[in-house]
């Protein structure tokens, strides 16, 4: 694996420390910084988008925090995280979360110099390979982006997720927004449980299951959205819950 620079993308909802951080890691002649983000919800995005190697993120954010962002990257695609924060009490609860390193702000150029070359190193061997399935963090609610604003969908609200060509979508009683986040991270970080393929359905949402012909069935959620059921998934669904 040919290394030439690392495409990096900074997190930081104070504007100062990021500007400084993005011309530190240049100034390493070792890192590209694609983009930067002052949300954790916009940093979301940028990350799906620009696929890169490596996150700088801070902790301490509004709405979400750097962690529970963490928690909403996709173990298959996650690229490597530095946390860098001006909180050391974070230090453990950060590589317990499996972060590749920690930086303390003020961000002192030789520490971050030590950083960037343990990524380097770590890349060339490839063996960046950080064990996210011990990431066992369940999500209280999804980030969804509608009407020109962001929302945080508490993960009780949501009856049913799906995706299409425009991407995942959580249903509400009330209101579709838009996700940044996959069905597989919702799976496995939600009681959301799989009903085909393209399809999450929240079990205390389910008002009926009707029983199609060939093994298909349709789930009716307490406020009338409808959720396909495959063959595939029929079983397994009604044995989650309780029947026979």
């Amino acid at each position: 694996m040919n290394i030439d620079k690392l495409k990096a993308i900074v997190i930081d909802d104070e504007p100062f420390a990021r500007e400084e951080l993005v011309e530190l890691l240049e100034q390493t002649g070792c890192i590209e910084v694609l983009d930067q983000a002052g949300n954790a919800i916009h940093g979301l995005q940028k990350i799906n988008a620009l696929k890169p190697d490596v996150v700088f993120l801070d902790i301490e954010m509004p709405q979400v925090t750097g962690i529970e962002l963490l928690s909403m990257l996709d173990p298959d695609t996650m690229p490597a995280v530095v946390f860098v924060t001006a909180y050391d009490q974070y230090a453990l609860q950060a590589f317990e979360d499996n972060a590749f390193d920690y930086l303390l702000k003020p961000v002192e150029p030789t520490r971050l110099d030590k950083t960037v070359c343990r990524l380097v190193k770590a890349f060339k061997k490839q063996e960046v390979n950080q064990d996210f399935s011990a990431i066992t963090r369940e999500l209280e609610h999804v980030p969804c982006i509608g009407h020109n604003r962001i929302m945080l969908v508490p993960i009780a609200d949501i009856e049913v997720a799906f995706s299409d060509l425009s991407g995942v979508s959580i249903q509400t009683s009330e209101r579709t927004a838009t996700s940044q986040l996959t069905l597989k991270v919702i799976e496995e970080k939600t009681h959301l449980i799989r009903c085909h393929r393209q399809y999450l359905v929240n079990p205390k949402a389910i008002r009926e299951i009707k029983l199609l012909e060939q093994g298909l069935a349709e789930i009716v959620t307490q406020s009338g959205h409808n959720a396909p059921v495959s063959r595939r998934y029929l079983k397994v669904l009604k044995e989650k819950l309780g029947f026979s």
